[in-house]
């Protein structure tokens, strides 16, 4: 896992030596081990004969790569500096496979044709090693980063449809004069991108494009309000007027000094359709088992200790379990919270007791760290810098995790995925599952998304001159829809209903979560990998009948319209009957617990002196997009107990500290954020 960075001239200017390195200084937290810089010219007189290219490694690093010279040494003072340079990349190591400095990169193929910086894991690395070894490469490290290489060499994009893992990379072909940037097929790493008026740039987070000097740092209005509509941002866009996100399994393709680029492609459908074949469920049980077991396993790959997180529930739980017999005391990890003076439903939030017992079942090590109510306010300036892309929900509940976890450990196992494939929120199918029809179904869905304030309401959070975007978001909404598994005809219409539902949360809520988790965990140098997102087991949970996944009964519109005769209480069915394989009966069937803090009564409590410090600060109030009046009337409303607006008290803090952040001075990392 690292960070990874690029900028490619669009035209006749030269990409300056020394902004490559300041782009991936602003990434160090994702790479504290190695760092390397590569930089390509074109030939003159013909671009397609192929690039001249000149590699350095850092010199805080260059004990590990004394066969590279360092950057800044002065062949690169007297020579470098004079040379006119189409492309820069560079890269921030995390070390997980093979160590040794073997597995520097940029990283080049034997002929120095194909240049690669990558941020991921192949998890099916070894079978592709294997297979290319009998096409006659030869291989001269363990890493998985030689491996993309030459599989790219051998089929370019054709073949990346056989990656089995999470990655986001970019691979140059010097002979071709061609770059191309690869984001994984469920979006587990993410890759930011930028067009400016003389650069083409790209990066592992935001950060380093706005602090390359090649952009300028703006809000993009449209964005913002579909931020502010689903606490997240359902395409390419980012809350940052020029940064693009590539998407999902997609491959972006340009040429370095040449003015435009094809839009980017994708090379791998995100899921494929249900099989109404599938109705043997004792069958499909143990396939679910058996594929889940084997993608534990081949995601304990590694050359450094790996740990899980362990929250007490069934999915984390099935992966420490299967985990647990490779890796005998794993280490675990968890979160509680304080729940003094806390009240109501929020007084279930702590699940530090069901992780402990599972643990001592289990017999793993484990650690947990407990958030008190001062604890948001305490993180929230170095979190935001590190979280320059907000999506979904809270997450300094999350930091804290992952901080302690990277106090042990460089790689932990997490059960993202598992809910969206397995049909894990029962709760937010009913309000759908009432529709009559397919378009009914998009009305109230796109109306129960609406996370932070309704859609009557909405509007009036704006400025005037951002209210004219407020309809935009339902094309965002249509787009996703669009790319839905078309109606099967032997499914039942609640069946067709559910399917559409799982998808939907799969491309936008699961995606706003990675994208989350990605940063998070980065920030703390901790590499996160996700069993559940196997390309095998994925797979497998999309081609079977929704039936299978949750309780939905009947057809008829009399039987829809109660809601407790459409679904179970929990979901999941045949996953829960899966992992009776590896956990006790108490946790299969335990019911759904988000990790969530008790923020309703924390934000009208201890935190309340903060948000209201913030949020009515007058550099806050001066800000152009938000109705002051509007937004005051809200912090009211949740102070005073009237009214639960902590998802919208999160995004307006998080929106603010962006902007003191990114836009009111410099990119440069704060004090605050060590």
């Amino acid at each position: 896992m690292c960070g990874i960075a690029g900028i490619a001239s669009l035209g006749a200017k030269s990409v300056a030596p020394g902004t490559i390195r300041r782009m991936c200084d602003l990434l160090a937290h994702r790479g504290p081990d190695d760092a390397g810089y590569s930089y390509f010219r074109i030939r003159e007189g013909d671009p397609h004969k192929g690039s001249y290219a000149v590699q350095f490694s850092d010199p805080r690093f260059a004990h590990l790569n004394e066969n590279l010279p360092a950057w800044g040494g002065g062949y690169f003072q007297d020579e470098v500096q004079k040379q006119h340079f189409s492309l820069a990349l560079g890269h921030r190591r995390l070390s997980i496979i093979d160590l040794s400095h073997y597995g520097h990169q940029p990283m080049a193929s034997s002929n120095q044709r194909y240049w690669l910086t990558y941020n991921g894991e192949i998890y099916n690395y070894q079978e592709l090693r294997e297979a290319l070894i009998k096409r006659g490469y030869v291989f001269r490290t363990r890493s998985d980063s030689e491996v993309l290489l030459h599989h790219f060499e051998e089929f370019g994009v054709a073949g990346l449809a056989q990656l089995n893992g999470m990655f986001a990379f970019a691979i140059y072909d010097s002979q071709e004069n061609s770059l191309s940037l690869v984001r994984d097929r469920f979006g587990v790493k993410p890759l930011y991108y930028a067009v400016g008026k003389d650069y083409f740039l790209f990066a592992s987070e935001t950060k380093a494009l706005l602090g390359s000097g090649a952009i300028s740092a703006a809000f993009n209005p449209e964005a913002l309000v579909e931020y502010f509509t689903f606490q997240n941002i359902y395409g390419e866009d980012t809350l940052f007027e020029d940064v693009r996100i590539l998407e999902p399994g997609q491959v972006l393709t340009i040429k370095p000094q040449s003015s435009g680029h094809a839009p980017p492609k994708s090379f791998v459908p995100p899921c494929p359709p249900v099989d109404p074949r599938l109705i043997d469920a004792q069958a499909l049980q143990e396939e679910v088992a058996d594929r889940f077991q084997s993608a534990v396993r081949r995601q304990l790959m590694s050359d450094v200790e790996v740990g899980a997180y362990l929250s007490g529930g069934m999915d984390s739980g099935s992966i420490v379990a299967v985990a647990g017999r490779s890796i005998p005391r794993l280490l675990t990890f968890t979160g509680g919270f304080d729940l003094t003076n806390v009240s109501g439903i929020e007084q279930g939030f702590d699940e530090r007791r069901s992780a402990e017992k599972l643990s001592y079942l289990l017999q793993t090590e484990h650690y947990d760290v407990v958030l008190h109510s001062g604890d948001m306010p305490a993180v929230m300036e170095k979190l935001t810098w590190h979280m320059d892309d907000p999506r979904v929900g809270m997450c300094h509940q999350n930091w804290y995790v992952a901080k302690l976890a990277s106090k042990f450990v460089k790689v932990c196992l997490a059960g993202a995925g598992g809910d969206e494939l397995f049909g894990g929120y029962p709760w937010r199918y009913r309000p759908a599952l009432t529709s009559r029809s397919l378009s009914e179904f998009d009305q109230v869905y796109f109306r129960y998304w609406h996370r932070l304030l309704g859609p009557e309401e909405l509007p009036q959070l704006f400025a005037p001159e951002l209210r004219v975007h407020v309809g935009k978001t339902r094309s965002s909404f249509e787009r996703i829809m669009a790319g839905a598994p078309e109606p099967v005809a032997e499914l039942s219409l609640a069946d067709n209903l559910l399917n559409r539902a799982l998808y939907f949360e799969f491309r936008t809520f699961l995606h706003g979560f990675l994208v989350t988790e990605d940063h998070i965990s980065m920030a703390h140098g901790l590499e996160t990998r996700v069993p559940f997102l196997d390309n095998d087991l994925a797979d497998l949970a999309w081609r079977l009948p929704p039936a299978l996944k949750v309780a939905v009964t009947g057809d008829a519109p009399q039987d829809m319209l109660n809601p407790d005769h459409l679904l179970s209480a929990d979901g999941k069915k045949i996953l829960r009957s899966a992992m009776s394989s590896f956990l006790p009966q108490e946790f299969v069937h335990q019911k759904k617990q988000g990790f969530s803090p008790p923020d309703e009564n924390w934000y009208r409590g201890p935190s309340m002196d903060y948000i209201k410090a913030i949020l009515t600060d007058p550099r806050t109030r001066q800000r152009p997009w938000f109705d002051q009046a509007f937004t005051s009337q809200k912090l009211n409303e949740h102070f005073h107990g009237q009214r639960n607006h902590r998802l919208l008290i999160w995004s307006l803090l998080s929106v603010e500290w962006l902007a003191r952040h990114f836009l009111d001075g410099a990119v440069e990392k704060p004090i605050s954020a060590g």
